[in-house]
């Protein structure tokens, strides 16, 4: 019976494996169907739509693109065999339980191209594995929850963060000798969890990050751009305004610039500035006349027209030698749109029950936008306490109110603000303890006053009484060698 019992377990384990191993599949990019998206069923070889149970193998170019949401694998390997192969985001969502890699074998080119849209790394982001890796990325966001590797073995990658924003928990370069790995950042910025600043620097002291193709400086900051996290942008040398990447307001913009030293101290340094709508214009450069807005002038500012839901371009070329021999400047961009609200609901609270029953507390929030708000405060948690009412917002549709907490515990509010085309929010923390002793030794600068010998947070008759009960004793050890057992 025994036996027959542990043949029924084995068979049973079997069945499993097995059905595991049919739900989870490689599928590979054929490009079969009608469009290179990645949500066409017909352009996968076993003619359905990866799922977060599917390794994705992509080994060709120009590769799938993820323009809608709802892209899904357990993980994406760019390039596992073949020579060269690309993946591209624009304007959808990807989503990986685990990996990303670019360029997996010895001989592959593996392309990442982040031109809009989101991408979520459930694991690591390696640019460039044994073969060469190479991220493009011009907008959109790359959240990675692990690290993001450049290389992750021994291969070669290289990052161009030219807008957008990556967050990851941890930054590699180059771990191994016979690796190469670089990051140049003009628009976008890298946040990485925590302090990582000596990590960084020591990349960019490296020559392996840099800011501009050399031409800017990287821009790194813990804790001021970012509440405990790591920020790493890029400075050019002309210092343009609107600030690469960013979003302005429509209608008159002034572009300005900061003009490099003349060879020759004291000349004037004219320049020439072009702006356009249309990238290929100041690219390929076939009608200057055409995008000029500043010709050969010693000046550091022009103003130009601009028009709402528009990205523009703009460029400083600059003379500071040869009249004729311009130094040809960077391609900037920003963006014209009606800017999200700025909203911060206020510091975080610590107080305590009024007489042990209940306390009413001003709310004191800031809301900054060019349009006008609503504004709408949620309580998002509380203390689950059956004997106490729940919170109380007296006017939750105002920006500044107050609110009424009766139990002892964590309370998280979230102020909301929206201006008909964008929301933004903020939450605060208010923690309520059962006095106002209690909330004092709550504070991470709280110290205890010399002589509260009972820790009511006061110096009184209490703690006299506490002394005088001590006092003249002694409970040090009499004997010179004491065997603890």
């Amino acid at each position: 019976m025994c036996c027959k019992k542990l043949i029924c377990l084995v068979s049973f384990v079997v069945v499993l494996s097995l059905v595991g191993d049919v739900q989870a599949a490689l599928m590979y990019w054929t490009d079969a169907g009608p469009d290179n998206l990645w949500s066409t069923a017909a352009n996968w070889d076993i003619g359905t739509v990866p799922t977060t149970a599917d390794d994705v193998r992509i080994k060709m170019v120009p590769g799938p693109t993820v323009a809608n949401e709802g892209a899904v694998a357990e993980t994406a390997k760019v390039g596992n065999g073949s020579a060269e192969c690309a993946l591209t985001v624009d304007g959808g969502t990807l989503t990986t339980n685990t990996n990303i890699r670019v360029a997996s074998a010895v001989d592959n080119i593996g392309t990442l191209n982040m031109i809009s849209g989101t991408m979520n790394v459930g694991r690591d982001l390696s640019v460039g594995v044994k073969g060469l890796g190479v991220l493009n990325m011009t907008g959109g966001t790359i959240t990675v929850t692990g690290i993001f590797q450049i290389p992750s073995q021994t291969g070669t990658g290289h990052m161009h963060l030219d807008g957008g924003i990556i967050t990851a928990n941890n930054l590699e370069m180059r771990l191994q000798a016979d690796s190469v790995g670089t990051m140049d950042i003009r628009a976008g910025r890298l946040i990485i969890d925590g302090d990582k600043l000596s990590l960084v620097q020591g990349y960019i002291d490296n020559g392996w990050i840099t800011a501009y193709d050399g031409d800017g400086t990287p821009q790194l900051d813990y804790d001021v751009t970012n509440k405990g996290k790591t920020t790493l942008s890029a400075a050019h040398f002309l210092n343009p305004i609107p600030i690469d990447g960013g979003s302005v307001l429509p209608g008159e913009v002034e572009l300005s610039w900061t003009l490099p030293d003349p060879c020759v101290p004291g000349q004037p340094v004219p320049v020439d500035v072009y702006f356009t709508d249309d990238l290929q214009l100041l690219e390929w450069f076939t009608d200057p006349a055409a995008i000029q807005v500043v010709s050969k002038q010693n000046v550091t500012s022009v103003v130009v027209q601009t028009q709402p839901k528009t990205r523009y371009y703009w460029a400083v070329d600059t003379y500071i030698g040869d009249p004729n021999d311009p130094i040809f400047g960077p391609i900037f961009s920003f963006t014209v749109d009606n800017l999200p609200p700025e909203v911060d609901a206020g510091a975080d609270v610590a107080t305590w029950l009024a007489e042990g029953v209940v306390r009413t507390g001003n709310l004191d929030a800031t809301v900054i936008d060019d349009e006008a708000c609503s504004v709408q405060w949620t309580v998002v948690s509380e203390p689950n306490d059956p004997n106490n009412p729940d919170a109380v917002i007296a006017e939750p549709s105002a920006e500044d109110t107050s609110i009424t907490l009766s139990a002892v515990g964590e309370y998280v509010l979230q102020l909301e603000a929206f201006d008909g085309e964008y929301t933004s929010s903020d939450t605060l923390t208010i923690n309520v303890y059962e006095d106002s002793c209690e909330a004092g030794r709550s504070l991470a600068d709280y110290v205890p006053l010399v002589g509260d010998l009972n820790g009511d947070c006061k110096v009184n008759d209490d703690d006299l009484a506490l002394l005088q009960e001590n006092w003249l004793k002694d409970n040090s050890l009499t004997e010179d060698w004491l065997l603890i057992n």
